[in-house]
């Protein structure tokens, strides 16, 4: 008993639960029509029972569902490890947690989020759009989709394992049961980069595990991304060529090929790794390879897949913003072509994190001149977006903030990365707090606006609802500054040379840090309201009743998947998708938000342009205010590239 590792004790309870499920699902009497799973036999129709539906789905919109709800559950994890890690840095000496949970924060967060996080909110998204926009009926590999899907939650239990096993050993020992190997499992204090010979040389057995979650999870995204590419290749409609196909899919074609060279060298690295730690060879060991080619292979990895996390976000923007603000994307064709070129040139820049390795001076002004030449198509794109504002209908909704927002932050993290592409500059502020600060003000800010501003936008379609456009609005007024407070310091103790990773730092950078943590719990009070929005407007949002809820159809912007949703509302007879039979408190209360918001309505119409900035629904205008977007020089040059 006490020789059986936590890991397996974990698979053998999620197991026994699985088959419980399965057998108090399994049908008493199989219909003729072969509607249900029984034993082997598949069938066509979804299953009745709940669990067994979403366990052995191959639907591509139940599996975008899934993938939403796995990486919300990897997102709140990975926000708790980093609200710990502020925590910690409230005070200059390790007040609160020691030094060895302060190490295993940060590298559980970084992983978390990266991989467990972005990735599968985006495959979800993708899965869940993706083949409504191009007209195809599902995923090329719908099976294989599932798996994709079904790799990713061990993978994530293999690479959180340490915290698990601890919460078990001692748990265990809390009723009178001595498992030390749960205990010796400690959570993983590498961090995210895993650099040799440190990783290779920690006793950690939990440090194997978590490989192998990560070489799991790499597995699962190449699957994913391959089923894209053929999907787009594949499986469009006859009216969808290359020239109309729609941003977000050219986006997420794109990041799926990077995936496809990025991840197997990522896999192949972890394997070496595994080799070196638990039979001998040498290819990270000073005697072979040496720790510098990790450091190689890994940001080979490592740098393109900043891009697999930002293209997906860029094409969000480039397909929701244009839409908000009633005006088409502007200059539709060289937002495609910076895509590609970042696609491309994401490949070359892996060096310029090792900068102070001592390479050759030549091959380091290559690498800096790369690094350089990237931010080209990056600009070309925040150009485009706000060429789009311009002059466009600005009405201040949730996901207009958050889109707008998210332009806005990106450019200063993007300036700041210039300077880390510089030499000099870049052994200046090496691994110091100014790289997290850049970083994160990209990462931080245009992925989760976007995500935020496609959760608000596609809400309606999704659930069949309307959000609480109030608190959808004090959520991006409270996260907006929140990332602004958090990471904008960083940069100011990191250009002084305050080093990153550090529990412990000098009085001196105290108010800095005391004003970083005070952002951190402005975003961790926006990601409860956001929480509480989604939740309670599925549960008794208002009913939409007509598809054209942001009045796409003023501009031609009706795209597929609203003429899609159109079309489900028509077959179900205009009720609003899975609407039961309301309790006559909920009608009650649905039709005084109704007549809360037609009398916004009126307001907004009498007080001109002015309200109409403030207004923040479809339903709100049909704007009196609206001649640009007919105006055939605002339609700008992208008309052919959005289809619709």
């Amino acid at each position: 008993m006490g020789r059986i590792p936590g890991i397996v004790l974990l698979g053998g309870a999620l197991l026994a639960l699985a088959t419980v499920a399965l057998w108090r699902g399994r049908p008493k009497r199989p219909r003729r029509d072969g509607g249900y799973v029984t034993g082997l036999d598949v069938g066509t129709e979804k299953p009745a029972n709940f669990v067994v539906r979403w366990l052995t789905t191959v639907d591509h919109r139940d599996i975008g569902v899934l993938y939403l709800l796995l990486g919300t559950v990897a997102a709140l994890w990975g926000g708790v490890d980093g609200m710990m890690i502020r925590t910690e840095l409230l005070t200059p000496t390790t007040t609160v947690w020691d030094v060895e949970t302060y190490n295993a924060l940060f590298t559980t967060h970084g992983l978390t989020m990266l991989l467990f996080f972005v990735t599968p909110v985006f495959t979800g998204i993708a899965n869940y759009f993706l083949p409504i926009l191009i007209g195809a009926d599902d995923m090329a590999f719908p099976r294989i989709n599932a798996i994709a899907f079904w790799l990713l939650p061990p993978s994530l239990a293999l690479v959180r394992g340490g915290l698990i096993t601890e919460v078990l050993g001692k748990g265990l020992e809390f009723v009178g049961v001595s498992v030390p190997i749960l205990l010796d499992m400690r959570p993983v204090e590498m961090g995210w980069t895993m650099y040799t010979p440190m990783t290779a040389e920690m006793a950690n057995p939990q440090i194997d595990v978590t490989l192998l979650g990560l070489h799991l999870s790499g597995i699962a995204t190449t699957i994913a991304a391959i089923n894209v590419i053929v999907t787009v290749f594949c499986e469009r409609d006859e009216d969808v060529g290359w020239a109309n196909l729609d941003i977000f899919s050219w986006g997420m074609l794109t990041t799926s090929a990077i995936v496809l060279f990025a991840f197997p060298v990522l896999g192949s690295a972890l394997v070496m790794l595994l080799l070196d730690r638990n039979f001998g060879t040498s290819f990270f060991a000073v005697e072979g390879g040496g720790p510098e080619l990790w450091q190689h292979l890994f940001w080979f990895f490592g740098h393109p897949e900043v891009y697999i996390l930002v293209l997906p976000a860029f094409s969000l923007i480039s397909y929701v913003l244009p839409k908000l603000v009633g005006r088409h994307l502007f200059g539709f064709r060289f937002v495609v072509y910076s895509t590609l070129a970042i696609g491309v040139l994401s490949f070359g820049v892996w060096a310029h994190h090792m900068f102070v390795l001592g390479m050759h001076p030549q091959l380091r002004a290559a690498f800096m001149v790369t690094s350089l030449s990237i931010a080209v198509p990056s600009a070309v794109k925040t150009f485009n977006w706000i060429a789009t504002m311009w002059y466009g209908r600005l009405r201040l909704s949730a996901p207009f903030l958050f889109c707008a927002a998210g332009v806005g932050i990106f450019a200063i993290g993007g300036v700041t990365g210039v300077f880390t592409a510089v030499i000099p500059y870049d052994m200046r502020v090496h691994d110091t707090l100014y790289v997290v600060g850049h970083f994160h003000l990209i990462i931080m800010a245009i992925i989760p606006f976007s995500m935020f501003a496609a959760s608000y936008f596609w809400f309606p379609l999704l659930t069949g609802r309307l959000y609480d456009r109030r608190l959808a609005r004090a959520q991006a007024l409270t996260m907006i500054p929140g990332v602004l407070l958090t990471f904008l310091p960083m940069l100011v103790m990191g250009n002084d040379g305050m080093p990153r990773r550090y529990a412990e730092y000098p009085e001196i950078y105290h108010p800095h840090q005391i004003v970083a943590s005070i952002g951190a719990l402005l975003i961790g009070v926006s990601v409860v309201l956001w929480l509480i929005n989604m939740i309670q407007s599925y549960r008794i949002g208002i009913p939409v009743r007509d598809a054209d809820v942001w009045d796409l159809k003023e501009t031609n912007q009706f795209s597929r998947e609203w003429r899609w949703f159109e079309r489900r509302l028509a077959k179900q007879g205009g009720a609003a998708v899975g609407e039961a039979p309301e309790p006559e408190a909920e009608t009650r209360q649905a039709e005084a938000m109704v007549e809360d918001w037609d009398e916004d309505d009126e307001s907004d119409q009498s007080g001109g342009d002015a309200s109409d900035a403030g207004d923040d629904h479809a339903d709100d205008d049909h704007d009196a205010g609206d001649d640009h977007a007919d105006d055939p020089a605002n339609r700008g040059g992208a008309d052919e590239g959005q289809g619709e």
